[in-house]
C-alpha cells in the first residue's frame, strides 16, 4: 500500500472525483477525512466504502463557510492529530453562458466556492504542516483555467485563481518541506462533465477513479521534488522504480 501511514483530506467527497479518491486512497492505506455539502451523500459513501476500512471519516462542511471549515479542520485534527495531505477538490460549474449574461449571485457562489473555499481549507490545515516541515497540497483545476474560453464563465475564471494560489502559495512553502502543486483532471464521466456537454457519450471517458494515480503519486514521498507545477492527470506516467 503506498499511502499507509499517511492522513489525506479531501473535499468535494461525495460524488464524481472526490468520491473516487476517499476509495482509493483508502485503498492505498491512508486515513481519509473527507468532506461535502450533502450529508445524505456522505452517508452513501460511508455505506459503500466506509464498511471495509476503519479510518475515514466523512463530515458536512460547506467549504465556502470558513467557520464551518474551521470546526471540520478541528474535527480532523482531534481525530487524527495530523494531516499530511489536503486535497481541495470540492467545486462549482455554475452557469455555462456568457459573463455578460452571469449573475452576479453566480459569480459569487462559484467563486466563495472555488476560491474562497480552497484558501479556507488550505489555511486551517497549513500551521500544523509548517510546524511539522511536512506536507502535500493538490488543488484540482481545469484546462479552461489555463486557457480562456467563451461561456466558461466564472468557473474558468475561479480556475486561473487556484492555478495562481498555486504557484503563490509553492513559492513560499518551499523551504519549509510542504510541496503544493494543480492537477487538471481532464475529461471525466461525471454529473460535472454531463452538465457541461450533455450531448456527449459517458462510455467514451475515463471514469475518475482510473485518473486517481497522479494524486496518490504526489501524495507519497515518491514526489517530494516537485512542487508548484499544474500537471495533466491523463498524461500521467508513473516514473519508474527509484526515479522521481
Amino acid at each position: 500500500m503506498k499511502l499507509e501511514g499517511t492522513t489525506a483530506v479531501i473535499t468535494g467527497a461525495s460524488r464524481g472525483l472526490g468520491k473516487a479518491l476517499v476509495q482509493r486512497f483508502l485503498e492505498e492505506g491512508a486515513k481519509v477525512a473527507c468532506c461535502a455539502r450533502s450529508l445524505s451523500h456522505l452517508q452513501r459513501l460511508q455505506l459503500e466504502v466506509g464498511h471495509r476500512h476503519r479510518y475515514l471519516l466523512a463530515l458536512a462542511c460547506d467549504v465556502a463557510d470558513k467557520e464551518q471549515v474551521e470546526q471540520f479542520s478541528r474535527r480532523v485534527l482531534e481525530e487524527f492529530g495530523n494531516v499530511d495531505v489536503v486535497i481541495n477538490n470540492a467545486a462549482l460549474l455554475g452557469s455555462r453562458t456568457e459573463l455578460v449574461d452571469t449573475t452576479p449571485s453566480t459569480w459569487e457562489r462559484v467563486m466563495e466556492v472555488n476560491v474562497n473555499g480552497v484558501f479556507y481549507v488550505t489555511r486551517s490545515f497549513l500551521l500544523p504542516m509548517i510546524h511539522r516541515q511536512r506536507g502535500s497540497i493538490i488543488n484540482v483545476t481545469s484546462s479552461v483555467g489555463r486557457q480562456g474560453r467563451a461561456r466558461w464563465g466564472a468557473y474558468a475564471v475561479s480556475k486561473f485563481a487556484v492555478e495562481g494560489f498555486t504557484q503563490v502559495l509553492a513559492e513560499e512553502l518551499k523551504l519549509k518541506g510542504i510541496r503544493v502543486n494543480a492537477v487538471n483532471p481532464g475529461a471525466m464521466a461525471t454529473d460535472m462533465r454531463r452538465a457541461a456537454y450533455p450531448e456527449e457519450d459517458p462510455s467514451s471517458l475515463k471514469t475518475p477513479y482510473e485518473i486517481t494515480d497522479i494524486f496518490v503519486y504526489l501524495a507519497s514521498d515518491k514526489s517530494r521534488s516537485i512542487t508548484g507545477r499544474s500537471l495533466d492527470a491523463q498524461k500521467f506516467t508513473p516514473p519508474l522504480k527509484g526515479t522521481v
